[in-house]
């Protein structure tokens, strides 16, 4: 295979977010060598879940590198950096379509200009404030979450989560995953909220009410989220604690609800 791959005479190896180790002859082999990108600000959040880790440690920016590949990981020389802010309520998948994304297509390209004009710099990565996570993905049991974090670490780890692998809970015994948090900006639930009790909680309860369900922090506040996955079933997170309804429809997310409705069109035309 390194053969065959050798035969193409690749001038530079232009590589996206890699999770898995590529071999140091293939990396070596062009005579520009290799290029990766990373989406986080090196080398702060080395590993494959760099997303994750930027918002579940509550960072205030954002950002992705391309750097020169080496045998390590994720630690060769800084090409080029770009930075963003991180918004409130930021998840995995938004900052990464708003950003990371399309910064990264942009931030390769002006890559490899730099790099045919002869003007891509090394810039050794320094070790101080150097971090590595795990990859979440991989390891379920880090997505659970930890009931005693506050109410800004239960957002953030809930938002860092979302939509992969998303973060989970047992409640009265069933396993409960978390999407769209939000921080509740009042001390207390609403007075129409319905209370339900959640034996696995240290305060023995979460509040339902119309714009969600309200989940404790150890502070004393609250964090809502707008959508819950029980075992298999994703439901509106205010019917959390309903007996189900008999005929209830399926809770799509925006992008799901696209993706079905191309599904439907392409059906009724196949049947035509």
């Amino acid at each position: 295979m390194l053969k065959l791959y050798k035969s193409y005479g690749a001038e530079l190896n232009v590589l996206p977010f890699c999770t898995q180790f590529i071999p140091i002859e293939v990396i070596e082999a062009p005579i520009y060598k290799s290029i990766i990108y990373h989406p986080s600000i090196l080398p702060r959040h080395r590993g494959a879940s760099a997303i994750n880790w930027t918002l579940i440690e509550g960072d205030e920016e954002a950002g992705l590198s391309i750097f020169w590949a080496d045998d390590g990981l994720d630690t060769g020389p800084i090409l080029l950096q770009k930075k963003c802010k991180v918004e409130e309520n930021d998840t995995l998948n938004s900052l990464y379509t708003r950003f990371l994304y399309p910064a990264g297509v942009e931030a390769m390209a002006e890559a490899v200009e730099l790099i045919a004009a002869g003007k891509a710099p090394r810039i050794i990565q320094p070790t101080e404030g150097a971090t590595y996570e795990p990859y979440i993905t991989t390891k379920p049991e880090l997505a659970e979450i930890d009931w005693k974090k506050t109410q800004q670490q239960l957002h953030n780890f809930i938002r860092g989560n979302d939509k992969v692998p998303g973060a989970w809970a047992t409640m009265n015994g069933e396993k409960v995953t978390m999407f769209g948090s939000t921080l509740w900006k009042k001390k207390v639930p609403p007075p129409e909220a319905r209370e339900v009790e959640v034996k696995e909680l240290p305060c023995g309860k979460v509040y339902a009410h119309e714009g969600g369900l309200l989940l404790p922090g150890s502070d004393g506040l609250w964090v809502n989220v707008d959508t819950l996955k029980v075992g298999s079933k994703t439901i509106p997170a205010h019917k959390y604690g309903l007996e189900e309804e008999q005929g209830e429809k399926l809770v799509y997310t925006e992008e799901e609800a696209k993706i079905v409705e191309v599904v439907r069109v392409s059906y009724r035309e196949g049947i035509r």
